[in-house]
């Protein structure tokens, strides 16, 4: 009867943690950034004027940044809400005014900017170490880049591995729509994150 007993618990625990993995806010993540590659998005990061809350700017254009928000919106996060709320509140701990001289908050392209949702997910996640070792990024973690130009880019790390399992592949937008690819560290990187509400 004991063993019968262990062993039912032991399945039982089981049963439970697959069941909160496949349902975690990361998994969900990861399946929402997956399944932005399927559609077609004209690299596009004019202003547009978009509701509040959950505003989106035409499904066919967008940026690095656009792609976090829609793959954030599917796993049950408004981006747009939770970023603007918070400058709000924190005007000065974000660098709207330094980097563009704004004076005030802007719900239309606020949370379209990576050093802004650096500051978000530094503040409401968990701000890591940059490494050069592919284990240390995990499916669902974020990952910031200066690109040629100094250029701010941002992707979500997913569940695929590069061709010699090195490497996590990641989901982006760096110009010709949403792409899962081996890019992790072909720029430099300039912030790790992870952020499980």
């Amino acid at each position: 009867m004991c063993r019968f007993f262990k062993k039912f618990l032991f399945l039982s625990l089981l049963f439970i943690a697959v069941g909160v993995q496949a349902d975690s806010f990361t998994h969900r993540l990861v399946e929402a950034a997956k399944e932005r590659t399927t559609h077609q998005v004209t690299y596009d990061g004019g202003y547009r004027s978009i509701d509040y809350p959950n505003g989106d700017v035409p499904d066919n254009v967008g940026v690095c940044t656009d792609l976090v928000i829609r793959a954030f919106r599917g796993a049950g996060v408004d981006l747009q809400r939770a970023v603007h709320e918070d400058m709000k509140a924190h005007f000065d701990r974000y660098p709207s005014r330094r980097i563009w001289g704004l004076k005030g908050t802007d719900r239309n392209i606020d949370h379209r900017r990576v050093p802004n949702l650096q500051v978000w997910l530094s503040r409401f996640g968990e701000r890591l170490k940059v490494t050069h070792n592919g284990d240390d990024y995990q499916p669902g973690d974020l990952v910031t880049w200066m690109l040629p130009g100094n250029l701010p880019h941002i992707g979500i790390v997913v569940d695929r591995r590069s061709a010699d399992g090195e490497r996590p592949l990641i989901v982006h937008n760096i110009g010709r729509g949403p792409r899962m690819e081996d890019r992790l560290f072909d720029y430099p990187i300039t912030g790790h994150y992870r952020y499980n509400p």
